[in-house]
């Protein structure tokens, strides 16, 4: 029987969305409010969620599950859950790893729940058309027909779970994962005084690449919640034999810009790239030297 009542584990930014989605189909939202933020109390009010008060009292309401969070928190909410005996769908819908779902799976099982994996490419779905919700797993059809007709897009994936992380991963290792990479070639290229000469030679030859390389200041402020997600991907990496160095170097970027989380605007580029050369260390690197400019002629 397909689930009428839905628990949103924690309702930030994207899982209110979500959850307004099962709103305006007809389904009961539920959540918990202990432990939550005022602005996460409102989003949820503001979605039309019914508050519960606890968690444990949100998954005894709770046909089926969607847990929204950090990735690193991913695990533990898992367990958390698991503890509670909680016997209905668990929807991790986390930017974590192939393996870190899995291991997700095999915990929410132990305590009675069965699993479906979940990956979301795109902004929170207020509008239709933007956001799709990837699903993989025994139920998956069944979680993605909650959202039919709503401005998310859930698609079943013909996979295991751990099959709807892994194309989470392989997206965002190229998205986020080349957004922090150009941060860190403007900083290079800034610190070694060519960043005009790279500016004019991008413009001949790869347009739009500049604008696409200041992406980073418009998501700077947001940046730490990358880092984990990086990090998940550097493993994903790992485990196919893959060399996972390049997310690990992105985690760094986002860390770094984790300076800007509470900034009340977004920074510019040369406030990001002095960021970056400050909070960017790893052991054995040389320290920053002065920059040279270099221009190009008749520049």
């Amino acid at each position: 029987m397909t689930p009428r009542t839905i628990a949103i584990l924690h309702p930030g930014e994207m899982g209110a969305a979500l959850g307004a989605c099962l709103v305006a189909s007809g389904l009961k939202v539920l959540f918990a409010s202990a432990g939550r933020s005022a602005a996460t109390r409102s989003r949820a009010r503001t979605a039309g969620f019914e508050d519960r008060a606890t968690l444990g009292r949100a998954l005894e309401g709770a046909a089926a599950a969607v847990s929204v969070c950090p990735p690193h928190a991913a695990l533990a909410l898992a367990r958390e859950v698991a503890g509670l005996g909680f016997g209905g769908i668990y929807v991790d819908a986390n930017a974590v790893s192939p393996e870190t779902a899995r291991k997700i799976g095999e915990t929410v099982a132990a305590g009675g729940a069965s699993f479906v994996d979940g990956g979301i490419v795109g902004p929170p779905p207020i509008s239709g058309g933007t956001t799709r919700f990837y699903l993989s797993g025994a139920s998956a059809a069944e979680i993605a027909h909650l959202f039919s007709g709503s401005r998310l897009q859930a698609v079943a994936l013909d996979g295991p779970a751990g099959a709807a992380s892994a194309l989470k991963a392989c997206y965002a290792a190229w998205t986020k994962g080349a957004t922090a990479l150009l941060a860190a070639i403007r900083a290079l290229a800034r610190h070694e005084g060519v960043e005009d000469a790279l500016l004019s030679e991008w413009k001949i030859s790869q347009p739009g690449l500049e604008e696409r390389s200041e992406a980073v200041s418009a998501q700077a402020r947001k940046a730490w919640r990358w880092i984990g997600e990086m990090e998940e991907i550097a493993a994903s990496f790992d485990a196919a034999g893959l060399p996972g160095g390049f997310h690990r170097a992105a985690a760094d970027v986002y860390r770094a810009l984790e300076a800007f989380k509470d900034a009340v605007e977004a920074p510019g580029l040369a406030q990001v790239i002095a960021v970056m050369q400050e909070g960017v260390k790893r052991p054995g690197a040389p320290p920053p030297r002065a920059s040279r400019r270099i221009g190009t002629a008749g520049r």
